[in-house]
């Protein structure tokens, strides 16, 4: 058996985890013999896309991971236990980490309200990571569709959940080797890399046309200015309500 196909059961067994409801000691999480962050470490090495490692809080670390309760085996534990965060091509993809100055937001502090009310009980889905465009990565846990485990992008351009078919696991693949020019087509405009380097990753750029708008699909020609990220979730979901995607 693989290690990669190990870490996609780990993540598939997240859920599992969180659905016993009994919360689990940080202790028993943490994994020294066997941990993820070897794989997550080696495949930053030779990314080709720009990784940047937020430094991460051993305090914030411990409480971000007992709150999610995966252990440090899974990749999703050790994003969460060895990093504040994960900023792909100079911050366009914000993956969650446990927090940091650049990236306050911690996984399970993200999540809690919006895919769960309180920390331990089984979750439909996970916020994983979002952009810089208002567009958010999500972890199927059974609320999205019956492929389980895999990740869903909220596209800001068209307000759908469009199934990726890529575990946790290959969604960090994607993030550090696929071409983000081709995946964000039409989605980026003239010098986007000069102003998303100095955004927060608590912000994101709100448009004018709105993106999933006929007026609003030459990004170059809309206004844009930048909002909190939860706000702009917030106007996502209630976009999808108004234009009766929610049935």
């Amino acid at each position: 058996m693989t290690r990669h196909f190990l870490t996609t059961i780990l993540t598939l067994l997240t859920f599992t985890t969180i659905a016993q409801n009994k919360m689990r000691p940080v202790e028993e999480l943490i994994n020294k013999t066997d941990p993820g962050w070897t794989i997550v470490k080696d495949w930053i090495k030779s990314a080709k896309n720009k990784v940047e490692i937020l430094t991460v809080d051993t305090v914030q670390a411990k409480d971000a991971l007992y709150k999610t309760q995966v252990t440090t085996r899974s990749l999703m534990g050790a994003v969460i236990y060895m990093t504040g965060g994960l900023l792909i091509d100079d911050g366009w993809i914000r993956i969650l980490g446990s927090g940091n100055t650049k990236l306050t937001r911690t996984l399970p502090d993200w999540n809690k309200g919006k895919s769960f009310k309180e920390f331990g009980e089984a979750p439909p889905f996970l916020l994983i990571a979002d952009d810089a465009i208002g567009g958010f990565y999500i972890l199927n846990g059974g609320g999205l569709g019956k492929d389980l485990g895999k990740v869903y992008y909220f596209s800001p351009d068209d307000l759908e959940y469009e199934p990726l078919d890529i575990t946790y696991s290959e969604f960090l693949q994607f993030c550090f080797n696929n071409d983000l020019d081709e995946f964000y087509k039409g989605n980026r405009w003239t010098k986007w890399r000069d102003e998303v380097s100095k955004l927060s990753g608590d912000q994101v750029y709100n448009f004018y046309p709105f993106l999933w708008t006929k007026e609003g699909k030459n990004i170059n020609k809309n206004s844009r200015k930048i909002i909190p990220v939860e706000e702009q979730y917030n106007f996502n979901l209630d976009m999808r309500k108004q234009l009766g995607l929610d049935k």
